[in-house]
């Protein structure tokens, strides 16, 4: 399952974001999405998850939860059209 982690702080790297969502099983990629012109983060990412039970479970559990002084927000994330 692919799920939206948003709202990140921009000091979030991809390593950190994969270490907390191991916490809930195993993590296939993730990828912080980075402004092309600055380099800096856009304050979200994709995160994707083999066990798409695991991927539930996570999003319950994280979305509206505090990380690194932002409020995240985690749900499954859309194809884009």
């Amino acid at each position: 399952m692919n799920i939206y982690v948003g709202n990140l702080n921009y000091r979030v790297k991809e390593a950190d974001l994969q270490k907390v969502m191991e916490d809930y099983g195993a993590v296939s990629s993730v990828k912080v999405i980075m402004d092309r012109e600055t380099g800096r983060s856009k304050g979200f990412a994709f995160v994707e998850m083999e066990d798409s039970n695991a991927a539930s479970k996570a999003i319950t559990e994280l979305n509206g939860s505090e990380y690194m002084g932002r409020t995240m927000v985690v749900k499954e994330a859309k194809p884009r059209a």
